[in-house]
């Protein structure tokens, strides 16, 4: 598998600010990478080692398996870390073609680019008269000019209406359906969950949790019990040998599973130990639940 970055035990520390603490992930070809956690938790300033605007503390990058320079890599690279910076009374189309003069880019892209992310049509509009969705999608075409193994956005959506989220949410699983990486930084559990495959949950600059976010929510789930006796139903419950977790809310039972159970299953058990159910409801645990589990484990 082409590792396209590689970061190990990566520091960064404001006097006694930890910003990011010992971090140590890997971004391989082909994939949609979300760094997740709440705002301060060390995910821009991770982004800002690796294309080389923030010192590190401590620790090593490598680009493309560490083959070339970080100043070459970074000529294969597609960021955006902050607000676009355009002229306000040129059009889309020529401050795409003054980007492609700064980077030595052939001009012939710029169309296509425009295409992706929707705006040909506006091609010719001034920029001052963009909507910040629209704004944010010129960033992308202008990120994706010199066709980059690797596209990095900071929080593409922030600030957004729900219908620009949606577009920006859009482009982003085109560009990976033509087989660019992407890496992604967000705070939105949802944003992750809809785009990306792969999740680095960050707390306080520390990695909680590096793999996929399907094996990240594919827990078995929980079930939602009600009884006219919480108590009995508890008790009766904590002798099953799959249930691991059980937690009783107001009149609502939940019951955290270990293994797979179904709900016919669990109902003709209840049944033989004489507990008849009034609601019985199954569930899968959202990456919202699990993110919380995760970060609650650390607090104590």
């Amino acid at each position: 598998m082409d590792t396209i970055l590689s970061i190990n035990n990566l520091s960064k520390n404001y006097g006694k600010l930890k910003a990011v603490n010992n971090l140590s992930f890997t971004i391989n070809k082909g994939h949609v990478y979300g760094i997740l956690g709440p705002n301060g938790s060390g995910k821009s300033t991770t982004l800002g080692i690796v294309l080389n605007v923030v010192n590190k503390s401590g620790g090593t990058y490598s680009w493309f398996d560490g083959t070339i320079t970080t100043h070459e890599a970074l000529k294969k690279v597609g960021a955006i870390i902050e607000r676009p910076n355009f002229y306000p009374y040129m059009s889309a189309y020529k401050n795409l073609r003054l980007v492609c003069k700064i980077k030595n880019i052939d001009e012939s892209k710029i169309n296509e680019k425009l295409e992706l992310v929707g705006l040909l049509e506006r091609k010719d509009s001034k920029f001052k008269t963009f909507s910040l969705g629209m704004k944010q999608r010129l960033a992308i075409a202008s990120a994706l000019l010199n066709d980059p193994e690797i596209l990095i956005l900071d929080e593409p959506t922030n600030g957004l209406d729900p219908q620009g989220i949606h577009q920006i949410r859009d482009i982003i699983r085109k560009i990976a359906g033509l087989g660019t990486t992407i890496l992604l930084a967000s705070h939105l559990l949802d944003e992750v969950e809809k785009v990306c495959s792969h999740v680095v949950v960050l707390r306080k600059g520390e990695n909680l949790y590096t793999g996929r976010v399907d094996e990240m929510i594919s827990t078995n789930g929980f079930f939602e019990l009600k009884s006219e006796n919480l108590e009995a139903l508890a008790q009766c419950l904590e002798q099953h040998q799959v249930i691991k977790n059980i937690k009783i809310t107001d009149d609502l039972l939940t019951a955290y599973l270990e293994d797979e159970l179904s709900a016919k299953d669990l109902n003709e058990f209840l049944f033989q130990q004489g507990i008849t159910l009034t609601h019985l409801v199954k569930r899968k645990e959202s990456l919202e639940e699990q993110f919380l589990q995760l970060t609650n484990k650390t607090d104590h």
